[in-house]
């Protein structure tokens, strides 16, 4: 019954991301093609990471959109201080100058940069991106052997790109299924591994249970 809410959830969640895709265009997109309500409930990150994340993202944004208007599609996600940029841009110059931006930003500790120079992509290949994302969350969802809300799913032009903080079990497991799911034409992780033991460590501690004496 819990899965079937989660799944619920997440598909909920790309029909919403996938109406603001059709209604507009925006050249600067944060945080991604979608972001699930659920995670932060088993979010791996601290509290003060997850603050952190969503000022990064803010920042950034605002700053390449000062610097290069509506000539760009980017998209910035950050995990854990590691910045993902993707979407398109005109020049390979721009490209540069996106990282560099991003890498001046407070709190920032890494920058993957994946941007491609390119024209914009079309608003059927963003809507396609988000039905991609959609999937590969349901599929970790019905997966027995994941928490689906470890990770962090963004799609660009068919390319998913896998974050979050994980063993190389689940990074192996979440990237078979992402390479299994349709539409999808490549699959980048930019994960940050751990040990099963810091998993382990992560997970809650159950609450002891008080006896009544009679």
């Amino acid at each position: 019954m819990k899965q079937n809410i989660q799944r619920l959830v997440t598909l909920l969640a790309v029909a919403g991301s996938l109406g603001a895709t059709l209604s507009a265009c925006v050249p600067v997109i944060m945080g991604g093609a979608v972001v699930g309500t659920a995670m932060v409930a088993s979010d791996r990150r601290t509290s003060g990471a997850q603050l952190e994340d969503e000022g990064i993202e803010l920042r950034a944004v605002n700053r390449i959109q000062e610097a290069l208007g509506d000539r760009a599609h980017i998209n910035v996600t950050s995990f854990n201080r590691r910045a993902l940029i993707t979407g398109e841009v005109p020049t390979a110059l721009d490209k540069q100058q996106v990282e560099q931006i991003v890498l001046k930003v407070d709190n920032v500790q890494a920058v993957v940069n994946e941007l491609a120079v390119l024209g914009h992509s079309s608003l059927s290949t963003r809507s396609s991106d988000v039905l991609i994302t959609g999937r590969v969350k349901a599929s970790m969802v019905d997966a027995k052997d994941l928490f689906a809300n470890a990770f962090k799913v963004v799609t660009e032009r068919g390319n998913v790109y896998l974050m979050g903080r994980v063993t190389q079990r689940e990074s192996d497991r979440a990237t078979d299924i992402a390479r299994s799911t349709s539409g999808v034409l490549k699959v980048v992780r930019v994960f940050e591994i751990i040990t099963e033991e810091e998993l382990r460590n992560l997970q809650p501690k159950p609450t002891p249970v008080e006896t009544k004496r009679p």
